[in-house]
């Protein structure tokens, strides 16, 4: 436990993925905690064990997850809004939705994007208002759950949202169009 804290703290990269691998079924409050920092650590790869982790985690960790929606760092709200929908908590559905307004347009578009993958039809106004963000990955992430939840937007919205699209979002306006 001590040695696993020590790895996680201070180990290197390639350390903290082989010691992640092997968590994937604690229930160990610190333990769980440890990991879940991991989601803010300097390396990709350890964000990502740290991820995969958590989402393959059996055990009942929803509530602690959903604690961590309120962290200080931007990568820990938003990449557990992520694991929660990886792990189809719908439980959290309210939670996540808190976060969906977040300042940091990270947090904003994992949120929405979590929701949609949740299939929330109650964040349907975050998800509408969300088409309009000055974030491209915020707008990205609401259009796709809009899609993906078969909700009707206007051709006046649609306009609107096609004035300055990406070639991807245009494909996915011309999708929801089709509908």
């Amino acid at each position: 436990m001590e040695n696993i804290s020590k790895v996680l703290e201070s180990g290197n990269s390639q350390q903290k993925i082989k010691i992640l691998e092997t968590l994937d079924e604690t229930d160990d409050p610190e333990i769980l905690e440890k990991i879940i920092s991991k989601l803010d650590d300097d390396d990709i790869q350890v964000r990502g064990e740290a991820f995969s982790s958590l989402v393959l985690n059996k055990n009942k960790i929803t509530n602690f997850l959903i604690k961590n929606l309120n962290s200080y760092s931007k990568n820990i709200r938003g990449f557990v809004a992520l694991v929660l929908a990886n792990r189809n908590e719908t439980s959290a559905i309210p939670e996540i939705i808190k976060i969906a307004n977040d300042e940091r347009s990270m947090v904003k578009s994992c949120a929405i994007g979590a929701l949609g993958y949740l299939k929330a039809k109650e964040a349907k106004n975050i998800f509408l208002n969300s088409v309009l963000d000055t974030n491209l990955e915020v707008r990205k992430s609401a259009l796709q759950a809009i899609i993906d939840l078969k909700f009707s937007i206007s051709e006046e919205r649609i306009r609107e949202i096609s004035k300055d699209a990406d070639s991807e979002m245009l494909k996915m306006l011309s999708e929801l169009k089709k509908k």
